[in-house]
């Protein structure tokens, strides 16, 4: 910006000459006319005293009030009464019971059907499922404490995207008959009901939630697949079948209204909102959700509400993207959609085969992700396709072939699940996410759009075993806030040779503010790699000299960079090389920043829960793990497995 002249003694700025237009943050402010006029006569006051505060806001773009065609969100053919989504600031909090109580006194003047008692509260935002006459909408849209009115979104059909068709041959499944191997684990599966009846039920108790209506076939159908993914992963027809990790609770949330009632989106997250309550699952599997995609400028009640059930980092959720990606992109409408875009979550997109050569599959929807959390999907996992369809099993012990990123959530929950069976609880829900994206492998286009951090590896042995000349560390607990952690790089006291591979995972859980989209996760996370201890920037330094690492931030614009936008992303991934001569005693220092409103909550904020993956590799070391054991020995614990479960296991 410069300056090109003054009106009334005040200057005028415009861009300068060759600049390019950037994002700015539009913030929404609370206040009365009083005060808004006493603001404005402050930042025009000339007295010296004044001009400390009035430099701190360097430029106000555009101060206004919200019209109401900025607030409504409405498809251009309107029918006669339209079913809404009305977000309203602040009404979540008792102290802002009168904007609720305001709200259904002027909808109800304007003959607004407002369902209060369906209304879902998150952080500073009420969601209100309203009916209005199309004739209405503008003068609903005047109410001052509106945020925005969309089209109630209705739930994705829960039709997978290729047509089931039982396998064609007779296929004679052999079913496990042994016990799930880890009986302790708490798995839950949120969807359209199991089958009582289907072999899958020596391993899943069917509960249906208080008050939910007749189950649909096709519900139960889906909601059937969903579970045997979950339990076995594609099936292969000519190999029995693998056992089962653990026992799954499957919740039916759909029944025989939730075509018909244009507000069973928010009954829907009522009723798991009212399991999750009451139950403590550290493992969840979430494929429905709402046809929605998602929107950089809000958030929606199903991101906001798991987002903030996640903060605490003691559950691992898998939620499927959807099956949108055919759609046009330029639109949006190919983009991930709700609750796709959880920062707290494992959001799982959809591969198209099970083999070394892979890519994503048609349906599988687009990245980017919101930012923060601009890595969406976070994995991909196998979905099927109509070449290589996904196996699942239905009644009668057939074999049913399907297809949609429904099976590729449950595909990657397992593969942690297989983990977390192998190694029990010293392993958190946050520690396995970091593990399933740490090993990912990379597809070749390297494109974060479509493959997000990579390929749930397919085999558990790659995840957890070190090979020749690799070494491996997973840290995980909690942060105080303004504290710094040290994570020590595993390397061996007499040091390696040649060139070595630094790999780098970091992912916490963090709380949010949904209604502040650009300001989201109240919890960050500033990386600083420490090569060498013996290296300083000048004789008077007491910190090692650092070096770049968690700063190539994909998808990142230069004005997000210079921002370190990148440190408020609850995943960080990197992979570098080094010189091994460039390596002596490397750490990591990892440092608590907390925001509140977009401003500093570092005094308020409570500790965070992390877990960060560490892996060196060294051809010219093929010992480095046992060396790295007898290096640290008192300090890192070999993990050992609890039970015997064969690797090289295709999840």
């Amino acid at each position: 910006m410069h300056q090109v002249g003054k009106a009334n003694g005040k200057p005028i700025y415009e861009p300068s000459p060759g600049t390019e237009e950037r994002p700015t943050t539009e913030l929404f402010v609370e206040s009365t006319r009083a005060d808004l006029q006493s603001w404005a006569n402050h930042l025009e006051n000339e007295e010296e005293e004044l001009h400390d505060s009035a430099e701190r806001i360097v430029i106000v773009e555009e101060y206004r009030l919200q019209t109401p065609q900025e607030r409504l969100r409405l498809p251009m053919d309107l029918p006669e009464e339209l079913p809404l989504e009305v977000v309203l600031h602040s009404a979540g909090a008792i102290e802002y019971n009168f904007v609720l109580e305001a709200f259904e006194a002027f909808a109800l003047e304007l003959g607004v059907d407002a369902d209060l008692d369906r209304r879902i509260a998150v952080g500073g935002l009420c969601f209100v499922p309203t009916l209005a006459p199309s004739n209405q909408l503008e003068r609903l849209a005047q109410f001052s404490f509106m945020r925005v009115a969309r089209q109630m979104p209705r739930l994705r059909l829960l039709e997978p995207v290729g047509m089931v068709t039982r396998v064609a041959q007779e296929v004679e499944v052999s079913l496990p008959s042994n016990q799930p191997l880890d009986p302790d684990l708490r798995v839950a599966v949120f969807d359209g009901g199991a089958d009582p009846n289907s072999p899958l039920a020596p391993w899943v108790t069917s509960r249906n939630v208080p008050g939910i209506g007749a189950p649909v076939n096709d519900f139960v159908d889906h909601g059937t697949a969903v579970t045997s993914a979950l339990l076995f992963g594609s099936i292969n027809p000519d190999s029995a079948l693998p056992e089962p990790i653990t026992h799954i609770d499957h919740y039916r949330v759909l029944d025989d209204e939730s075509d018909e009632d244009p507000y069973e989106l928010y009954e829907v997250l009522r009723r798991i909102e009212s399991v999750l309550s009451q139950n403590d699952y550290s493992f969840v599997n979430l494929s429905i959700g709402p046809q929605l995609p998602i929107e950089d400028d809000e958030v929606h009640s199903w991101t906001a509400f798991f987002d903030a059930y996640l903060s605490d980092g003691r559950t691992l959720a898998t939620i499927a993207i959807g099956n949108n990606g055919g759609f046009d992109r330029r639109s949006g409408n190919a983009r991930v959609q709700v609750p796709g875009d959880c920062v707290n979550a494992l959001s799982v997109g959809a591969i198209n085969s099970q083999g070394a050569t892979w890519d994503r599959a048609p349906y599988s929807a687009f990245g980017p992700g919101r930012t923060p959390g601009v890595i969406k999907p976070d994995v991909v996992a196998f979905g099927g396709v109509d070449a290589e369809p996904f196996l699942t099993l239905a009644a009668n012990n057939s074999v049913v072939s399907i297809s949609g990123t429904s099976f590729a959530a449950p595909t990657a929950l397992r593969a942690a699940l297989w983990v977390r069976s192998l190694f029990g609880e010293r392993l958190d829900p946050l520690a396995l996410k970091a593990l399933l994206i740490h090993t990912a492998e990379q597809h070749e286009s390297h494109d974060p759009h479509q493959f997000g951090w990579g390929r749930v590896s397919p085999e558990l042995e790659s995840i957890v075993v070190c090979g020749d000349g690799m070494a491996r560390v997973v840290y995980q607990g909690t942060l105080t806030p303004a504290k710094y952690l040290r994570a020590q790089l595993p390397i061996p006291k007499e040091g390696l040779e040649g060139n070595v591979t630094v790999k780098a995972t970091l992912v916490y859980a963090s709380e949010v503010e949904p209604e502040q989209p650009s300001n989201y996760t109240q919890s960050g996370l500033e990386v600083i790699f420490r090569p060498d201890e013996t290296r300083f920037n000048s004789e008077t330094s007491t910190a090692a000299k650092s070096s770049p690492f968690f700063t190539k931030k994909k998808l990142a614009s230069e004005a997000e960079l210079r921002a370190d936008a990148h440190k408020w992303e609850t995943v960080l991934h990197e992979v570098v090389n080094k010189r091994s001569s460039s390596l002596n005693n490397p750490v990591f220092d990892i440092h608590y920043n907390a925001r509140l409103g977009g401003h500093d909550g570092t005094s308020l904020a409570p500790k965070l829960r992390y877990a960060m993956v560490i892996t060196v590799e060294s051809k010219r070391t093929p010992d480095l793990y046992d060396r790295v054991l007898l290096t640290y020995a008192t300090q890192l614990e070999a993990l050992v497995p609890r039970v015997n479960i064969p690797l090289r296991i295709q999840s």
